[in-house]
């Protein structure tokens, strides 16, 4: 497989061969262009920066410009196997909403996110005093997209609310996995793959 970013990768590896997949928040097409060359999906994206559309159209994706709060209800109810959203929950208006669209588009849908409560990040604003700045949350708080400080747990907790089942979920400290019981503590990232019965 293609390097990827390490919670791609993890998606990369646990979508089906020959599956359909929409990419919301697709950025420059690296996921979707591996998906598509590697493991022979058909893949289409939804990016919101012209700069990334054209990265991506660049690369022979099928893509259009869109913002995932608006544009995801022109897609028909299941329409792909696969609906993605990678480190973009955190930067939606309503997550909520956006997360039953990728399963109303989606028979299943993956949703990777930095976690905030990450020890690193306690530990910041515990002796600084300040919002950190770490590899996952790479710029200043007065420059970053994340409207929305999402942990692990406070992500569990909407998907029990919304009746959204989790068919796997896996953690990452840097590149390495963690262990489950202790994610909400010592994972940098989360990657969730959810399903909701019809």
């Amino acid at each position: 497989m293609t390097a990827l970013r390490p919670d791609l990768a993890v998606i990369a590896e646990n979508v089906a061969t020959g599956a359909s997949v929409l990419d919301v928040g697709c950025g420059d097409g690296t996921l979707l262009a591996a998906l598509r060359d590697e493991k022979h999906c058909d893949t289409r994206g939804m990016e919101l920066a012209p700069a990334n559309v054209g990265a991506c159209v660049a690369r022979g994706l099928s893509v259009i410009q869109g913002d995932a709060d608006q544009d995801t209800v022109f897609y028909p109810d299941k329409s792909v196997d696969y609906a993605i959203l990678s480190q973009t929950l955190q930067t939606t208006m309503r997550p909520d909403l956006v997360l039953d669209e990728l399963l109303r588009i989606g028979e299943k849908a993956f949703v990777s996110f930095p976690n905030f409560a990450f020890w690193r990040v306690r530990l910041s604003l515990l002796l600084r005093g300040r919002m950190p700045i770490t590899r996952m949350l790479p710029v200043v708080w007065y420059q970053t997209p994340n409207i929305h400080h999402v942990t692990i747990q406070d992500f569990r907790t909407l998907l029990k609310d919304r009746g959204i089942t989790i068919e796997g979920n896996w953690f990452l400290s840097g590149d390495t996995s963690c262990r489950t019981a202790a994610a909400n503590f010592l994972a940098e990232h989360a990657i969730f793959l959810l399903s909701r019965a019809a």
